[in-house]
């Protein structure tokens, strides 16, 4: 068969640009969700985060044929991301959660606080967007800790230079320089930067860090969750309070409210389960922390979405809940919005 006039000129890009694509996709598909996690450190939310990676695979497509192999394709792939993320931080939002707005409420019987339009919140990310297990036993730790809800909400209170000095710093350990020629600054500058940056955060700690996390194996951590569970489920506020720490934390966004210690976050709940109460619990996992959609009865006897818990174990028991109310984050977390009949 005859090619037409020009076909054969025309195979040899098509065919390059098919090897080029084919490069890419190989060289750059591993570091998806790490670079998603990443994202999600410097900007609080899920959603964000997603939009931002598929902006940097986009961003690193159209530079691929110029990519010189200077360094590796993951620093080239952090490199554009943190970039993204600074610029999208331009707009000067900062997620927040209700213990980053105020102090603590003092009356549990009294208001819950209102839901504030104008206050960006922090999302919880769920484990399956950035959660696999690489060889790497270290690499697992480190995801659990940098990714902590927590944490990242204390993050969100640097100001984003120093946030991004400090991640890439002290999570991804990059060295000064690196940080300094993405930044175009000098290394003295990163490292001012980076010990105001840890000053900032060792005074705003979460207050769960003054107890040993628990890790996801350890049986008494299970037992404690299925406890959980069933008091939460027969609202029984006395069970569910003694599986608190002394100095646990009650939060709810989009309500600025929040709670603090154990015998105030009881009298909280019995307001709550005795307005509401009747709920079920389905299991999952976010910010590599265990976490629990949660259901109400309906008034014809379905059970709807009701807001995505995430729970900090310690050794002393849950220090910390997080209630994110409505149902906003069931998508994401691949939940649907009511329950099936037998459930």
């Amino acid at each position: 068969m005859a090619t037409a006039p020009g076909g054969a000129r025309n195979e040899a890009p098509r065919a390059r640009n098919e090897s080029l694509s084919e490069a890419f996709v190989t060289l750059t598909t591993p570091f998806r969700r790490e670079l998603l996690a990443h994202c999600y450190r410097i900007l609080g939310s899920a959603s964000e985060a997603e939009d931002l990676v598929q902006e940097t695979y986009i961003n690193a497509w159209r530079g691929f044929d110029r990519f010189e192999g200077r360094s590796s394709v993951r620093t080239w792939l952090y490199r554009i991301a943190t970039r993204a993320c600074l610029k999208a931080l331009e707009r000067g939002d900062r997620r927040a959660l209700p213990s980053g707005l105020g102090a603590a409420n003092p009356d549990p019987e009294g208001g819950i606080g209102a839901s504030l339009p104008e206050v960006t919140w922090i999302e919880p990310l769920p484990d399956a967007l950035f959660m696999e297990r690489p060889a790497d036993p270290a690499a697992v730790v480190e995801a659990r800790q940098s990714t902590r809800l927590a944490l990242v909400a204390a993050l969100q209170l640097l100001p984003p230079r120093q946030r991004v000095i400090l991640i890439l710093r002290d999570v991804l350990e990059w060295r000064a320089s690196e940080v300094a020629a993405l930044l175009d600054t000098t290394e003295a500058a990163v490292n001012s930067a980076l010990q105001r940056a840890r000053s900032m955060l060792a005074r705003t700690a979460p207050a769960e860090d003054d107890h040993d996390l628990m890790e996801p194996g350890d049986p008494s951590r299970r037992e404690l969750l299925d406890r959980y569970v069933t008091a939460f489920e027969n609202s029984d506020v006395t069970a569910l309070t003694q599986l608190l720490t002394e100095d646990a934390r009650w939060e709810m966004p989009p309500l600025t409210a929040w709670f603090t210690g154990r015998e105030v976050v009881g009298r909280f709940l019995a307001t709550r389960f005795a307005l509401y109460g009747d709920f079920r619990l389905v299991p999952t996992m976010a910010n590599a922390q265990p976490a629990f959609a949660i259901y109400a009865a309906g008034e014809e006897g379905e059970r709807r979405a009701h807001g995505i818990e995430v729970l900090t174990v310690t050794d002393a028991g849950i220090a910390h809940v997080v209630h994110f109310i409505g149902s906003g984050q069931f998508a994401a977390f691949g939940m649907p919005e009511v329950l099936p009949p037998d459930r």
